[in-house]
């Protein structure tokens, strides 16, 4: 970290592949910043925003109580109008958080944003980065019977190995669950991936983070669960911790 130039910085999201991927971006092109993280906006104290310099809020897993949580970062906008606000936006609250979230201090991003739209927009602060991503701004790329088409494809394993990896289990841990190898299991990532035209690892998150994504895999409540991983710990299963 650079001396004197600290910067402060709090990453919500309920989904450990969205914290883990904003907290490498961080780590890779800012390492002037100190991250926090919160899964919710309720963990949030005074104190990380009387410091906070940037805070980056995944909406995504807030779909079900959207105006609510809309209704509170707002008041919180309206309060701390030195932090740059940066909201990742599912299609779904598109409207929502254009209505009540986008002011001069504030990016609304898309889930499937590439990494360097991310960079560029912490990097612009909150003077000159753009209000709105263009993968937002732009038409829905297909429509709901053709992205049912294209999940069809998936077979069960894809399917079994894209959900624990969405619950934020790493190939070793999926392939010692599965009972396959690690080299299995990496082939059928990579398969469905091909499957689902995903080009990387994360198109590939930003798709399982998805309302499409989450009813495809059943993830829909699967956010801080971890049976499957308690269930096999306590069996005495040793897991690996290697990232995927």
């Amino acid at each position: 970290m650079v001396t004197g130039s600290c910067k402060f910085g709090i990453v919500i999201s309920k989904a450990p592949i969205i914290q883990n991927g904003i907290g490498n971006i961080i780590a890779n092109h800012f390492p002037e910043y100190e991250l926090s993280y919160c899964h919710a906006l309720e963990e949030l104290t005074l104190l990380q925003l009387r410091r906070a310099d940037l805070v980056i809020a995944d909406l995504s897993g807030d779909i079900r109580h959207p105006k609510s949580i809309c209704e509170h970062y707002y008041k919180l906008l309206t309060h701390y109008l030195d932090i740059h606000w940066i909201f990742i936006v599912p299609r779904l609250l598109y409207p929502l958080a254009v209505e009540m979230l986008l002011r001069p201090e504030s990016t609304l991003l898309s889930q499937v944003d590439p990494v360097d739209v991310v960079v560029n927009a912490i990097r612009a602060g909150s003077i000159s980065a753009e209000r709105i991503s263009q993968t937002l701004l732009s038409p829905e790329p297909a429509d709901f019977d053709e992205e049912e088409e294209k999940s069809a494809l998936l077979t069960l394993s894809e399917r079994r190995v894209l959900r624990l990896i969405g619950k934020g289990w790493g190939i070793n841990q999926v392939a010692m669950l599965l009972k396959k190898s690690n080299k299995t299991v990496s082939a059928q990532k990579n398969s469905a991936m091909r499957r689902l035209s995903l080009r990387s690892n994360a198109e590939m998150y930003a798709w399982i983070n998805s309302a499409q994504g989450m009813r495809e895999l059943n993830l829909a409540s699967a956010y801080g669960e971890q049976t499957e991983w308690k269930r096999n710990v306590q069996s005495g299963m040793l897991l690996s911790s290697k990232v995927v």
